[in-house]
């Protein structure tokens, strides 16, 4: 793998989308994870205005200490980057008090985390509607493209994607190429939306390497070859989300009206 090549890829490739589309530059949500840490510095690299925020919502203070680690070494490295955080626990707390409960407790608890993603992205596009910039998505392949592990209109409502063609285990490779702190690239991997202590593995019950490796056998189609045990299972895990969350992955349903209705 060609790191620094992708990178200036990436990297031209950004300035380039920003500029035909007459933007300034980008704003990304900073967690502390390595996607959004990637996608930050790419970003910060095309030496336009980034703006890189942080939107705590009950967060462990682990992660809210790797994001602001990271601020610190971006802003360190390049003048065009700025920082801002805008806490939004007590806008949740607001939220869930006026929405009515239900006796479904997991699925309550799915959606409010689905609304901690949904706030964010609110924000998120507040400041690039100030600003004049393009809201960068930190989704990577397997999330965006395999397993659909985002959230529809929250994590997944951005403008561009400059990471979605990078697996998981590329995305670390790129980020170990620009020395992002240790401390982000060691840290497993969660979207932090439950307010709780599960990584990504625990929620979707395989890791990233392993989702890879189902995206990529299912795409080569490989026929006749013995598989183990925990194979079948990643193969049956990988499908299972693949086809629940197709409704993230493909384009709106939109109602065609015949011609002939229409005289």
């Amino acid at each position: 793998m060609k790191e620094k090549e992708i990178i200036q890829h990436i990297v031209n490739w950004l300035k380039e989308y920003a500029t035909k589309s007459y933007t300034k530059g980008f704003v990304v949500g900073v967690s502390g994870g390595i996607d959004s840490a990637l996608t930050s510095t790419l970003c910060a690299m095309t030496g336009l205005r980034t703006i890189v925020i942080e939107m705590p919502i009950h967060q462990a203070q682990s992660q809210v200490n790797r994001a602001q680690e990271h601020i610190h070494w971006l802003k360190s490295k390049y003048v065009n980057v700025e920082d801002a955080r805008v806490e939004l626990t007590s806008t949740f707390d607001t939220f869930k008090v006026a929405v009515p409960k239900s006796e479904n407790d997991a699925q309550v608890q799915l959606s409010l985390a689905n609304t901690r993603a949904r706030l964010r992205m609110t924000t998120l596009y507040y400041f690039a509607g100030l600003h004049n910039l393009l809201v960068a998505g930190t989704g990577n392949k397997v999330e965006d493209f395999g397993v659909g592990f985002f959230t529809k209109y929250g994590d997944g409502g951005v403008d561009i994607s400059p990471i979605a063609d990078l697996y998981k285990t590329e995305v670390y490779a790129l980020a170990k190429a620009l020395e992002i702190a240790a401390s982000i690239q060691k840290a497993a991997p969660t979207d932090g939306l439950f307010g709780d202590d599960r990584t990504d593995e625990d929620q979707i019950g395989a890791s990233y390497p392993e989702l890879e490796w189902a995206m990529e056998f299912l795409k080569n189609e490989a026929q006749n070859v013995e598989l183990t045990t925990r194979q079948k299972e990643i193969l049956a895990i990988y499908q299972k989300r693949n086809t629940a969350n197709q409704h993230k992955m493909v384009p709106i349903p939109v109602c065609l009206i015949p011609d002939e209705l229409k005289i």
